[in-house]
């Protein structure tokens, strides 16, 4: 079983802050993949289904973010998970927006609610970084975090992240962390189109050797 953890701030005065991006994932592959009503528990909500053959449960903290290792570690104590099946999603400021990133344990950055887990479960377990972007300046970061994805965002980037990311959920399940990233990055910022190769002129274009024609002619000639 796997556990997949989306990191914010409950309520709807929160919801379409930039810093609730891991709700907002956690959400689109619950509606993607099918899973049950979230209902209330382990201090958060929590919803079941499967990813890829795979059990899943999704789970949203909402003792706020910066105490959610409260919520995800008695969810990880009650299912007696292995940290290394558990997946969260979170907003991150150190990433151009719309990129992702997956790895296994490292520090919290900065970030409240990594430093919540870290605290509750350890630091081996595996985080989704999603980009947000940085405003500029450290002390912008309050403001910048807490404040709505502008329009622009809404109808740009973001969806096409939180698409790419219930996607190929399955990936993450499957233990093919660096495919995910692949498929969400080329979802989100798709490769220019490749260039054709230029066609090698052949003989039968005119394209051959100089004076290859000429002497073919002149064996020929010869040989009759």
């Amino acid at each position: 079983m796997f556990l997949f953890v989306g990191l914010g701030n409950p309520g709807p005065k929160h919801s379409g802050q930039r810093h609730n991006i891991g709700f907002m994932a956690v959400d689109e592959i619950a509606r993607r993949h099918g899973f049950g009503p979230f209902r209330a528990r382990f201090q958060g909500m929590i919803s079941e289904g499967s990813i890829a053959g795979q059990q899943v449960r999704l789970l949203k903290p909402t003792t706020f973010m910066n105490e959610s290792g409260r919520s995800v570690g008695e969810a990880s104590r009650f299912f007696k998970l292995r940290t290394g099946h558990i997946y969260t999603f979170y907003d991150d400021l150190d990433l151009k927006t719309g990129k992702c990133r997956v790895k296994i344990g490292g520090g919290a950055g900065g970030h409240n609610g990594l430093r919540s887990l870290d605290a509750h479960i350890g630091k081996d377990y595996w985080r989704v970084r999603l980009g947000i972007g940085h405003p500029g300046h450290k002390d912008r970061v309050l403001g910048y975090v807490l404040k709505d994805f502008a329009k622009e965002e809404q109808s740009s980037w973001l969806p096409k992240l939180l698409d790419a990311v219930a996607d190929d959920a399955g990936l993450l399940v499957q233990g093919e962390e660096n495919a995910f990233m692949s498929r969400v990055s080329h979802a989100v910022f798709p490769p220019p189109p490749k260039q054709p190769k230029p066609r090698t002129p052949s003989v039968s274009d005119g394209g051959g050797e100089p004076g290859q024609a000429g002497a073919d002619n002149t064996q020929t000639k010869r040989e009759n």
